[in-house]
């Protein structure tokens, strides 16, 4: 694997790091397509808004020219960034002052199924419940320890798992942020409690604002879910999945699905 700790050449990270011992950090993955890293403004802007929130210092302008350097190296594939607070000793206090750690890591593509992409996936109704915690809610942390419960849930056609939070409501996938369609207005899940914040989900609220498409942020329930017209997933590596089938409820491929599949193609795979 391709790794840099600082934008050196790496194979190791201190034992000391608060990345390892607390979870204190955030991360990004990143689309590299042809030494190009994708949606690279709204994952700074993501991780430069995490960092204040956790009160990490961050140079932003340093971490950009290491990414556009990482992926010229790499050329193709995940360029997964993690940044955490650095070195401290045992107590979660933070130390003072504190010298963050950027790590970069590159690894090859995934090769999801073109079908995935043209006739939909089925979603997994996950048991596992998103914990609601405001201060932490869209950040992409470093504690991924309610996903790994989620993932480990199925083990069988399903790709992607529904996510909902302690109160029921519909949130996101395990990976992947949820949209849904109904009387043509475009919905996913207010993230104020809990969740992340993704990118693809960040690009695609903006060019239905550009499109002048109606959009609606807010609470969905379950029930709300079933009653969709369309539902599909997002993330920053694949663009857009339909969703076809959830615990026996099934939904065709939309139109909005399709004309928005369109227009992020080539932020992903251009």
């Amino acid at each position: 694997m391709l790794a840099w700790v600082d934008g050196l050449q790496a194979t190791g990270l201190s034992l000391n790091d608060r990345g390892l011992t607390y979870g204190d950090g955030l991360f990004e993955t990143i689309a590299v397509r042809n030494a190009e890293p994708r949606l690279l403004a709204r994952h700074l802007a993501r991780l430069e808004g995490g960092c204040r929130r956790l009160a990490i210092p961050l140079d932003s302008d340093e971490v950009a020219r290491e990414i556009r350097a990482f992926s010229a190296v790499l050329g193709h594939g995940v360029a997964k960034l993690i940044v955490t607070r650095g070195e401290g000793q045992r107590g979660y206090a933070a130390p003072r002052p504190a010298r963050p750690v950027r790590i970069l890591q590159g690894s090859a593509a995934a090769a999801y199924p073109a079908g995935h992409t043209q006739e939909g996936v089925a979603l997994f109704p996950c048991r596992t419940r998103l914990a609601e915690q405001p201060a932490l809610a869209g950040l992409k942390h470093l504690n991924r320890l309610e996903q790994v419960l989620a993932r480990n849930e199925w083990q069988g056609e399903e790709v992607e798992g529904l996510m909902r939070d302690c109160s029921g409501r519909v949130i996101e996938g395990v990976y992947s942020n949820l949209f849904l369609v109904r009387d043509e207005v475009l919905m996913t899940a207010d993230l104020s409690r809990c969740g992340v914040a993704g990118v693809m989900r960040a690009e695609l609220l903006h060019q239905a604002e550009g499109l002048g498409w109606p959009v609606q942020v807010c609470d969905i329930a379950y029930d709300e879910l079933l009653r969709a017209d369309e539902v599909f997933l997002c993330n920053s590596q694949y663009g857009i999945w339909p969703v076809r089938a959830l615990d026996g409820h099934h939904w065709p491929v939309g139109p909005l699905t399709r004309k928005l599949q369109a227009i992020v193609r080539d932020r992903v795979d251009g």
